[in-house]
């Protein structure tokens, strides 16, 4: 049964909603184009789910943000010292941008963003019907989206991404409207989605062909065949590329999701380029003190207080305990000498070491990050600030000191 079978007049929160049906192998599905800020959408979820019949409900969420939703405390158990140790500092501080932006709109629209994610997920658990996560890990989407621009665009991102945090104005209406049709993740990049085709294609594009893989994927695992029907819920934003991928997609779904859930290659140039800088400046401190011991002492002295200086400098900044001042100021010079973890992980562990987060500082987290003095007030955010703050000083300690030294020999 579909809605053109229904004789009587369609409930009123369906009027305008924008569905596509697709039939592919057999099963037919029924994609609705959702706001992610919209009452009118949780409403027509809710329609639908009791207007027709369905053998499964998906949802355009994957794994860790339908956990979020599940279970919106689950973060209190975060792990600093695996989150820095595994190098995963980065991902959880854009996601806590991305929590704060949300935080934002809800207090501001009077709705939690992705709430007919939320009915999908309830209508199917109170009709017993299997519930598919269909949506792209969003960890992953990040990193491909972050792998996919250049070196300067990824400044314009951080400095997008910062400042979405700390603007205090409402938001305005056209972007409330933009919402509405798009998609949580383009919007949070703002203007940065739209200019740039690797960074659409990664949030966007790459998302479309994902999820209808998901989606034949499940229906196969599942057995669907001739007569079955699944409720769809998307972001209007994806409405037209999924069901175009749905429509035309070919091989096989689960190697599809799998390329498209692989991490990019990352630039070797960067890591070359660091290497080839510190090997030049120690080349430049031997051949120093081949010409004078004094001089090679000098740039050795130099090297020590430029990394470990502007290091300590980050911590310093970050508001750090003293014993993590003294850490990022040990572990700036010996970066070459260890790596894997840089020197902002070491200064940040010893700072969750010593000022261990408490149960309040997780429970005001999103709260705290909304403002200036937050990242200094709140233990877990103030431990990744310094993190950052001191592994950005290590880096411009080793040019600075770089140049220094080699302006010494000449």
């Amino acid at each position: 049964m579909s809605l053109s079978d229904i004789a009587t007049p369609l409930p009123s929160a369906l009027h305008d909603q924008p569905i596509e049906r697709v039939t592919r192998d057999g099963v037919e599905y029924v994609v609705l184009g959702t706001a992610h800020v919209s009452r009118a959408s949780v409403d027509a979820v809710q329609a639908l789910l009791e207007l027709e019949p369905f053998d499964a409900v998906a949802v355009e969420l994957c794994d860790s943000r339908a956990q979020g939703m599940r279970d919106p405390d689950a973060f209190k158990q975060m792990d600093l010292f695996q989150v820095i140790r595994q190098g995963k500092a980065g991902m959880v501080a854009a996601s806590l941008v991305l929590s704060s932006f949300q935080k934002r709109l809800a207090e501001q629209y009077g709705i939690q963003p992705g709430a007919e994610m939320k009915a999908g997920m309830d209508g199917a658990e109170q009709r017993g019907l299997p519930l598919w996560l269909v949506d792209r890990e969003v960890g992953t989407t990040l990193r491909r989206a972050w792998h996919s621009v250049g070196f300067w665009q990824r400044f314009g991102l951080l400095g997008g991404l910062i400042a979405s945090v700390f603007e205090r104005q409402e938001i305005e209406e056209s972007e409330i409207e933009k919402l509405k049709q798009g998609d949580m993740l383009e919007s949070a990049f703002s203007e940065f989605a739209t200019n740039s085709a690797p960074l659409y294609r990664a949030l966007i594009a790459e998302r479309d062909s994902y999820m209808a893989a998901r989606l034949r994927e499940q229906a196969a695992q599942a057995g669907y065949s001739e007569g079955r029907r699944v409720l769809v819920v998307i972001g209007a934003g994806h409405l037209k590329g999924l069901c175009e991928q749905l429509r035309t997609q070919q091989g096989d779904p689960s190697a599809e999701t799998a390329v498209l859930a692989a991490m990019p290659p990352k630039a070797r140039w960067p890591k070359w380029l660091a290497i080839g800088l510190v090997l030049a400046v120690f080349v430049a401190i031997g051949f120093a003190f081949h010409r004078d011991t004094s001089l090679g002492a000098a740039a050795v002295r130099d090297w020590v207080l430029y990394t470990g200086g502007l290091s300590a400098l980050g911590a310093v900044i970050a508001g750090a305990h003293p014993l993590s001042i003294l850490a990022a100021f040990i572990a700036g010079p010996i970066k070459p000498f260890r790596p894997g973890i840089p020197s902002g992980g070491i200064s940040a562990m010893v700072e969750a070491w010593v000022r261990r987060p408490r149960v309040a500082d997780f429970e005001t987290l999103r709260d705290d990050i909304g403002h200036w003095r937050g990242w200094w007030k709140n233990r877990v955010a103030r431990t990744l600030l310094n993190f950052f703050l001191v592994s950005f000083g290590t880096i411009i300690g080793e040019y600075t000191a770089g140049i220094h030294i080699f302006k010494s020999l000449f």
